[in-house]
């Protein structure tokens, strides 16, 4: 069975120290690819922007600067409010994001029940996997066959 953990929220884009835009986006998590998360969030074009990366990153995040590179996340205040900053870098662009801390702790939490840290390993099925993908289709047949005919004619003339 896979279960998803979805929770929409409000993150606010920085575009300044004085200046952000609320942004209504969504977190989602499927105990079928237990190791990542995902953020989707809609900033006004066609296509909404759909960002992927660790669960565990975004867990440390929430209590202590983590990442690297792409994705960088840590908690901090801003007037008074706990929040969790996402600084994420691609070549379209780069985005700050902050969400509440309190609404971030209680969907990863959630997550975390459905999948506890140490056992995502056991979710990926990865024997079943294997074992699907190597087993024979009668398409397969087509492809074991000899596709060039025998040089030696069987005419008889």
């Amino acid at each position: 069975m896979n279960t998803v953990v979805e929770r929409e929220l409000e993150l606010n884009l920085v575009l300044s120290p004085e200046r952000s835009i609320p942004v209504p986006a969504r977190l989602l998590y499927r105990a079928d690819d237990p190791y990542a998360v995902h953020i989707t969030f809609h900033i006004g074009s066609e296509q909404p922007v759909n960002w992927t990366f660790a669960r565990e990153l975004l867990v440390e995040g929430v209590f202590r600067p983590c990442g690297h590179g792409d994705v960088r996340i840590w908690p901090t205040k801003v007037d008074g409010r706990s929040v969790v900053l996402m600084a994420l870098t691609s070549p379209d662009g780069d985005a700050l994001l902050e969400a509440p801390a309190a609404i971030v702790s209680a969907w990863l939490e959630r997550t975390l029940r459905v999948v506890p840290p140490g056992t995502e390993q056991d979710r990926l099925s990865l024997d079943e996997g294997l074992a699907d993908l190597l087993t024979p289709t009668p398409a397969d047949d087509l492809w074991l066959q000899n596709p060039w005919p025998s040089d030696e004619s069987k005419d008889t003339d």
